[in-house]
């Protein structure tokens, strides 16, 4: 069975397809379930709209995602993937879930507040604002409104020693998932870009193997998602995760069963 819960359509503007291309681009790869999780737009249009819809398109976004599921012969669901803002907390809640209905929120962190701003995790190499940066995401990962955490590892994307204090940010991000029973996701996105050299080789920016190997360690609830941001990635970018958790002797999950979706 392969599903495919982290999926992106043209209207973040740096993707494309439709959710109907990706349903049958699915559909012809054997697909079991299939989830749509575009980056969600904000109440007033105020942060990174040039990444992610704007909220007058959600109406759109939606009606999208269900007329494709009347094409599909497997099960579709509608979701966003999600910064962690505590100040937009009622507009995932009350709106996103509440008023919009989405089955699902992924929590895909990518910022972190900062000196009065806010920081992009993935080009940061100083120790101490990755451990700041872990305990704004384990705050996120509380907050009881995400299904599972994407990319997990991506705060180690610059980073090329993997020494005690990253050692020390691994484990306190997969003991809180242990903790609350989430999900952590090796992202197929990751395994189509560049490689870097790490202490122990040669390695992906993300996935990266010192985190999968100590997730397996810990016996974490993985599972593999495409992050298709191109129609043609939206099950071969499963398909690479498996194999990439198979080359390392990593145990995972169907992400259907890990979030308690329906197969088809």
């Amino acid at each position: 069975m392969l599903s495919n819960f982290h999926t992106h359509t043209y209207l973040c503007k740096h993707a494309e397809g439709t959710p109907f291309d990706y349903v049958r681009q699915a559909a012809s790869d054997g697909c079991s379930a299939l989830g749509f999780s575009d980056h969600c737009p904000y109440p007033h249009d105020d942060m990174w709209l040039y990444c992610r819809m704007a909220a007058a398109d959600i109406p759109l976004y939606k009606r999208l995602v269900e007329d494709a599921k009347k094409e599909a012969d497997f099960p579709v669901y509608f979701g966003f993937e999600c910064e962690w803002s505590p100040q937009h907390r009622s507009w995932f809640k009350d709106e996103l879930i509440g008023r919009y209905g989405a089955d699902y929120l992924v929590f895909g962190s990518h910022w972190f507040p900062l000196h009065g701003g806010l920081e992009y995790i993935a080009t940061v190499t100083e120790r101490r604002l990755l451990h700041t940066y872990i305990d704004f995401t384990i705050e996120g990962m509380k907050s009881g409104l995400y299904a599972f955490l994407a990319h997990p590892d991506l705060f180690l994307s610059s980073i090329r020693s993997i020494d005690a204090d990253c050692l020390a940010c691994i484990d306190a991000l997969i003991d809180a998932a242990n903790d609350l029973g989430m999900p952590l996701e090796i992202n197929g996105y990751g395994l189509i870009k560049s490689k870097v050299r790490r202490d122990y080789g040669a390695d992906y920016q993300y996935p990266v193997a010192a985190f999968w190997k100590r997730a397996a360690q810990k016996n974490a609830r993985i599972i593999c998602n495409a992050d298709a941001h191109q129609i043609e990635q939206v099950l071969a970018g499963v398909q690479n995760g498996i194999e990439y958790a198979e080359d390392l002797g990593i145990p995972i999950i169907d992400a259907a069963e890990a979030l308690g979706f329906a197969h088809k």
